[in-house]
Protein backbone atom coordinates (compact mmCIF):
# COMPACT_ATOMS: atom_id res chain seq x y z
CA UNK A 1 0.00 0.00 0.00
CA UNK A 2 1.40 3.41 -0.86
CA UNK A 3 2.48 5.67 1.98
CA UNK A 4 0.05 8.34 0.79
CA UNK A 5 -2.81 5.87 1.11
CA UNK A 6 -1.64 4.85 4.60
CA UNK A 7 -1.57 8.49 5.65
CA UNK A 8 -5.10 8.89 4.32
CA UNK A 9 -6.33 5.94 6.40
CA UNK A 10 -4.61 7.25 9.52
CA UNK A 11 -6.03 10.74 8.97
CA UNK A 12 -9.52 9.33 8.44
CA UNK A 13 -9.21 7.30 11.63
CA UNK A 14 -8.07 10.34 13.62
CA UNK A 15 -10.91 12.45 12.24
CA UNK A 16 -13.40 9.74 13.18
CA UNK A 17 -11.96 9.48 16.70
CA UNK A 18 -11.94 13.26 17.16
CA UNK A 19 -15.48 13.48 15.86
CA UNK A 20 -16.60 10.81 18.31
CA UNK A 21 -14.81 12.57 21.19
CA UNK A 22 -16.44 15.90 20.43
CA UNK A 23 -19.86 14.26 20.64
CA UNK A 24 -19.25 12.73 24.08
CA UNK A 25 -21.41 13.45 27.10
CA UNK A 26 -22.49 16.99 27.80
CA UNK A 27 -22.91 18.77 31.09
CA UNK A 28 -25.89 20.91 31.95
CA UNK A 29 -26.60 23.92 29.75
CA UNK A 30 -25.11 27.27 30.59
CA UNK A 31 -27.06 30.50 30.57
CA UNK A 32 -25.92 31.23 27.03
CA UNK A 33 -27.66 28.13 25.70
CA UNK A 34 -24.47 26.29 24.82
CA UNK A 35 -23.66 23.06 26.56
CA UNK A 36 -20.06 22.66 27.67
CA UNK A 37 -18.76 19.22 26.97
CA UNK A 38 -17.21 16.97 29.54
CA UNK A 39 -14.12 14.90 28.94
CA UNK A 40 -15.53 12.03 31.02
CA UNK A 41 -15.70 9.61 28.09
CA UNK A 42 -12.40 7.82 27.62
CA UNK A 43 -11.03 6.62 24.32
CA UNK A 44 -11.03 2.86 23.85
CA UNK A 45 -7.68 1.12 24.21
CA UNK A 46 -5.92 0.71 20.91
CA UNK A 47 -7.67 3.68 19.29
CA UNK A 48 -5.61 6.57 17.90
CA UNK A 49 -6.79 8.68 20.86
CA UNK A 50 -5.83 6.11 23.53
CA UNK A 51 -3.43 7.59 26.06
CA UNK A 52 -0.19 5.80 26.87
CA UNK A 53 0.17 7.14 30.43
CA UNK A 54 -1.93 8.85 33.11
CA UNK A 55 -0.19 12.16 32.34
CA UNK A 56 -0.97 11.79 28.63
CA UNK A 57 -4.58 10.90 29.45
CA UNK A 58 -4.91 13.98 31.66
CA UNK A 59 -3.39 16.19 28.96
CA UNK A 60 -5.76 14.75 26.35
CA UNK A 61 -8.74 15.31 28.65
CA UNK A 62 -7.61 18.87 29.39
CA UNK A 63 -7.12 19.63 25.70
CA UNK A 64 -10.60 18.32 24.95
CA UNK A 65 -12.22 20.46 27.65
CA UNK A 66 -10.19 23.49 26.52
CA UNK A 67 -11.04 23.09 22.83
CA UNK A 68 -14.73 22.63 23.61
CA UNK A 69 -15.22 25.36 26.20
CA UNK A 70 -12.32 27.84 26.21
CA UNK A 71 -10.74 28.11 22.76
CA UNK A 72 -13.56 30.19 21.30
CA UNK A 73 -12.48 33.09 23.53
CA UNK A 74 -8.84 32.40 24.43
CA UNK A 75 -8.09 30.88 20.99
CA UNK A 76 -6.55 27.49 20.20
CA UNK A 77 -3.12 29.08 20.57
CA UNK A 78 -3.85 30.48 24.04
CA UNK A 79 -3.10 33.98 22.71
CA UNK A 80 -6.57 35.40 23.44
CA UNK A 81 -8.06 38.32 21.50
CA UNK A 82 -6.54 41.74 22.05
CA UNK A 83 -8.81 43.97 24.10
CA UNK A 84 -11.44 41.28 24.56
CA UNK A 85 -10.06 38.02 25.95
CA UNK A 86 -6.70 37.85 27.75
CA UNK A 87 -3.97 35.47 26.66
CA UNK A 88 -3.32 32.33 28.68
CA UNK A 89 0.07 31.77 27.06
CA UNK A 90 2.71 33.46 29.18
CA UNK A 91 0.09 34.74 31.62
CA UNK A 92 1.58 34.95 35.13
CA UNK A 93 -1.83 34.40 36.74
CA UNK A 94 -2.14 31.09 34.89
CA UNK A 95 1.36 29.92 35.77
CA UNK A 96 1.47 31.39 39.29
CA UNK A 97 -0.45 30.31 42.37
CA UNK A 98 -2.80 27.53 41.25
CA UNK A 99 -5.45 28.57 43.78
CA UNK A 100 -6.02 31.86 41.94
CA UNK A 101 -6.53 30.31 38.51
CA UNK A 102 -8.74 27.56 40.00
CA UNK A 103 -10.91 30.26 41.62
CA UNK A 104 -11.20 32.13 38.32
CA UNK A 105 -12.26 29.01 36.40
CA UNK A 106 -14.69 27.79 39.09
CA UNK A 107 -16.30 31.11 40.02
CA UNK A 108 -15.62 33.39 37.05
CA UNK A 109 -14.04 36.83 36.90
CA UNK A 110 -15.53 40.28 36.31
CA UNK A 111 -13.85 43.64 35.99
CA UNK A 112 -10.68 45.20 34.70
CA UNK A 113 -7.43 43.21 34.64
CA UNK A 114 -4.04 43.76 33.03
CA UNK A 115 -2.20 40.90 31.36
CA UNK A 116 1.18 41.36 29.71
CA UNK A 117 0.73 45.14 29.84
CA UNK A 118 -2.68 45.15 28.11
CA UNK A 119 -6.02 45.95 29.74
CA UNK A 120 -9.10 43.73 29.61
CA UNK A 121 -12.47 44.54 31.11
CA UNK A 122 -14.77 41.67 30.45
CA UNK A 123 -16.38 38.73 32.15
CA UNK A 124 -15.17 35.14 32.41
CA UNK A 125 -18.13 32.88 33.12
CA UNK A 126 -18.07 30.60 36.15
CA UNK A 127 -17.49 27.00 35.05
CA UNK A 128 -17.83 25.35 38.47
CA UNK A 129 -21.51 24.56 38.01
CA UNK A 130 -21.15 23.13 34.50
CA UNK A 131 -17.79 21.32 34.54
CA UNK A 132 -16.79 18.62 36.99
CA UNK A 133 -13.87 19.12 39.36
CA UNK A 134 -11.98 16.56 37.27
CA UNK A 135 -12.62 18.55 34.09
CA UNK A 136 -11.53 21.78 35.78
CA UNK A 137 -8.33 20.13 37.07
CA UNK A 138 -7.62 18.69 33.61
CA UNK A 139 -8.17 21.94 31.72
CA UNK A 140 -6.15 24.04 34.16
CA UNK A 141 -3.32 21.49 34.07
CA UNK A 142 -3.45 21.60 30.26
CA UNK A 143 -3.33 25.41 30.17
CA UNK A 144 -0.51 25.54 32.76
CA UNK A 145 1.62 23.27 30.55
CA UNK A 146 0.78 24.54 27.05
CA UNK A 147 2.05 27.30 24.74
CA UNK A 148 5.35 27.66 26.58
CA UNK A 149 3.76 27.66 30.05
CA UNK A 150 5.61 25.37 32.45
CA UNK A 151 3.64 25.25 35.71
CA UNK A 152 2.75 22.26 37.84
CA UNK A 153 -0.46 20.30 37.22
CA UNK A 154 -3.60 20.75 39.31
CA UNK A 155 -5.38 17.86 41.03
CA UNK A 156 -9.05 17.24 41.66
CA UNK A 157 -8.29 17.69 45.38
CA UNK A 158 -6.81 21.13 44.61
CA UNK A 159 -9.99 22.12 42.78
CA UNK A 160 -12.27 20.80 45.57
CA UNK A 161 -10.28 22.76 48.16
CA UNK A 162 -10.94 26.16 46.54
CA UNK A 163 -14.10 27.71 47.96
CA UNK A 164 -15.77 30.96 47.00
Amino acid sequence: MSSLRKIGFVAAGLLFALSACSKSTTSSSSSTGTAPQSSAAASPAGSPMAATSPAAAANTAGASVYNTNCASCHQATGEGVAGAFPPLAGNPTVTGNATKVIHIVKYGLKGAITVKGKSYNGMMPPWGSTLSNADIAAVISYVRSSWGNAASPVTVADVKAVAK
